[in-house]
């Protein structure tokens, strides 16, 4: 058995979070590593490949502070302008905070929402309406919809035979998961820092006793007993063991996969670039995993931002410039090897952060405004889009709701996010129930 175990931890909500992932055994029934490629039948069924796209959504878990990164207001009092600065981008008209200067030169290929917006301040909650498209109803702790990176793995399945569709980095993201869509769409994690001089993606690994021609005498025996379990599974209970297999026995036999993931192979002075961190270095392995085929990458790293104390400081000493930095050089970096067309980045967090500063010099929950980045992925770049009022607190033009936000990642991968999936009550559901891409990045 293959399996990543996550780990727990709790937001200032008090909220339970564990995450994990399992891939089954390759001599046992369950969910399984073939199951995640079964996609591939799907998109030669349907007529051919579609077009490589990728996405990669840097996920900023905790709730990003809008009003001291993308949307600052310097005339307000100075209880809700805190301390930060605008500065002037590389488009006239544009400002953003003082602490995103690298982000400030290449504003011509990034697009900002200021105006996006929900009615959910739990991070829970928040998080799988950010995550999904839906609002949830109640405090849960696993998916009750799938993740926009499941119904991308459903949709359009990987863009390299070998490679998984659906990766978070470097760990299981809460809220990140498939829901009735089934297991074989959930993500593929590594479980492990890729800042780290010990990165190792276990699970690429044949186990230390089992060498290739083990690996091969057992994958022809599941062969032969394939006719057995497909006899006896007469209500489809068991998983057949099927062609899928091969594909996951080469992802972990061949050096297509473990090659993708060797951040080490990369020239040192762009690992630099992107920033010795853990944010940095899993924007960086998720460039090298688009370019290797896979469609859809959250990266989850860099924590930090439920910052109801310390705000500024926090902000300014850590969490915006590792940020600023791993944005601007994955940008960049996309730019220069040709892919920004293929490649949409976006990043937003379940919410944004209260104008008022509070006694503890921090930023509270806020889901009235937040914003949210585009950069590439064939969308209009160097745009400020949308407004909020003098204080931040809600939109007063183009207003946009979590629906518009996915819808127009889906958009860039030419998936009809009104298609219709059914849940395990048979229930029809459309992939969002609400929202139209954004305009005017169209």
């Amino acid at each position: 058995m293959l399996n990543l175990p996550g780990r727990s931890f709790r937001n200032c909500d008090g909220v339970s979070r564990r995450s994990f992932l399992q891939v089954g055994g390759l001599v046992a029934g369950g969910l399984t590593l073939p199951e995640m490629l079964r996609h591939e039948a799907k998109v030669k069924a349907a007529g051919g490949s579609p077009r490589r796209r990728s996405v990669i959504l840097v996920w900023l878990a905790g709730g990003p502070s809008h009003i001291d990164m993308y949307d600052l207001k310097p005339k307000s009092p100075a209880e809700v302008r805190g301390e930060f600065k605008p500065i002037a981008t590389s488009v006239p008209g544009i400002e953003i905070s003082e602490h995103l200067p690298m982000q400030a030169q290449i504003m011509d290929k990034l697009s900002i929402v200021r105006s996006a917006y929900h009615t959910n301040a739990g991070h829970g909650m928040g998080s799988q309406w950010m995550l999904t498209g839906y609002q949830p109803t109640i405090e849960v702790n696993n998916n009750i919809y799938p993740s926009c990176g499941s119904v991308v793995a459903r949709m359009r399945g990987a863009n390299q035979a070998g490679m998984p569709a659906y990766v978070n980095l470097p760990r299981p993201l809460s809220f990140g998961m498939a829901a009735y869509l089934g297991a074989e769409f959930n993500p593929f994690a590594p479980e492990s820092d890729p800042n780290s001089d010990s990165f190792d993606v276990k699970n690429l690994k044949l186990p230390g006793r089992v060498d290739n021609t083990r690996m091969s005498k057992r994958h022809g025996l599941l062969g032969k007993l394939d006719t057995i379990r497909r006899d006896v599974d007469t209500r489809g209970d068991i998983k057949g063991i099927d062609q899928f297999y091969r594909d996951a026995v080469e992802m972990i036999t061949s050096d297509r996969a473990r090659q993708a993931f060797d951040i080490k192979s990369e020239d040192p002075r762009l690992r630099e670039k992107y920033g010795r961190n853990d944010l940095g270095q899993s924007c960086l392995l998720a460039r090298r995993l688009v370019e290797a085929g896979v469609t859809y990458i959250t990266v989850q790293a860099g924590g930090g931002w439920d910052t109801h104390g310390n705000n500024f400081t926090e902000l300014k000493n850590r969490l915006l410039p590792q940020y600023d930095r791993a944005i601007a050089a994955l940008v960049e970096d996309l730019h220069s090897r040709g892919l920004a067309d293929d490649v949409l980045v976006t990043s937003f967090g379940e919410f944004g952060r209260t104008p008022r500063i509070n006694g503890g010099a921090g930023r509270d929950h806020w889901p009235g405004a937040m914003s949210v980045m585009y950069s590439g992925g064939g969308l209009k770049m160097g745009q400020a889009i949308g407004s909020t009022n003098s204080r931040a607190e809600y939109p007063t033009t183009k207003a946009y709701t979590p629906g518009s936000v996915l819808s127009t990642v889906y958009r860039s991968l030419d998936i009809d996010h009104s298609h219709v999936f059914y849940d395990h009550a048979r229930r029809p559901l459309s992939i969002l129930s609400e929202g139209e891409p954004i305009s005017e990045l169209i």
